[in-house]
């Protein structure tokens, strides 16, 4: 077990200005594709936490780096976050080598060595957070029992002051043309406030943690309730230009309240 802080070593690449135009380009983008970005109001993590984070979520979609970025630049704005991401993607989108996102060789030993090395480098700075999707490739939501890789449990059994906290994600359909998003934190751990553990039972402690968030914010998701929520983001909503224009002048001639929602719910 990781007993002191980790050596210096070279952190991933972050450029100020491409993390800036990449992340408004990545709101746009979104706002464009879903009607809101929704976090459970019961469960949120708390923003002024004085140790490094490690986030782990279920890898529901393509969407997740994106989502993750917004969520990192709006909820945690004065944190630098990083990501490991498989090498073959960051090569095809080389954008993200300047964002924090760091390769890693997935399959190998000496791609294992390396992930581990570089995240517990970043994780020895207590500003800093990791976003990691342990499942290590796309899994559907309602997939039970939650399996993740032992990367994670090995972290958890070299790094005692990180916060490790669950993040669970849904892409789903309401009342609109366009989908939510919604995401829900689950119960953090801090490994030096537990009793010592393998890193294989680290990994069954994190996979319980991440399930029952999924759990959590499936039975919400199913309320459809929009009091259940925090909007973190409000996005596109309407069925399409012609026809909302002309709904819009109908409400104008009657002299009614016009909203291009199908069903319109007060935003906080």
């Amino acid at each position: 077990m990781h007993e002191g802080p980790v050596k210096s070593r070279a952190l991933p690449r972050v450029s100020p200005l491409a993390l800036k135009l990449f992340a408004a380009y990545s709101r746009r983008y979104m706002r464009r594709r879903f009607r809101a970005i929704r976090i459970l109001k019961s469960h949120p993590v708390r923003q002024d936490l004085s140790h490094p984070l490690l986030i782990y979520l279920n890898h529901a979609s393509w969407w997740d780096p994106l989502l993750c970025l917004d969520l990192a630049r709006r909820w945690f704005p004065n944190r630098s976050s990083f990501a490991p991401m498989n090498a073959a993607s960051v090569e095809r989108y080389r954008i993200f080598k300047h964002i924090g996102i760091y390769a890693v060789e997935q399959g190998t030993i000496r791609g294992a060595a390396a992930f581990l090395r570089t995240t517990c480098a970043i994780l020895s700075v207590e500003r800093n957070i990791v976003w990691l999707t342990p499942q290590g490739r796309f899994t559907d939501v309602r997939e039970s029992p939650v399996q993740l890789r032992r990367g994670i449990g090995a972290l958890a059994a070299r790094l005692p002051q990180v916060e490790f906290v669950p993040l669970a994600v849904e892409y789903t359909f309401w009342a609109e043309p366009r989908p939510e998003v919604l995401i829900s934190f689950g119960e953090a751990t801090v490994p030096k406030r537990e009793v010592r553990r393998s890193a294989a039972e680290w990994t069954d402690l994190f996979s319980g943690a991440l399930q029952d968030a999924q759990a959590e914010l499936a039975r919400h998701s199913c309320r459809r309730d929009p009091l259940d929520w925090l909007v973190l983001d409000r996005g596109a909503s309407g069925v399409g230009a012609i026809y909302d224009t002309w709904r819009m002048l109908r409400a104008r001639l009657s002299e009614t309240t016009f909203s291009c929602d199908h069903q319109p719910e007060k935003w906080t």
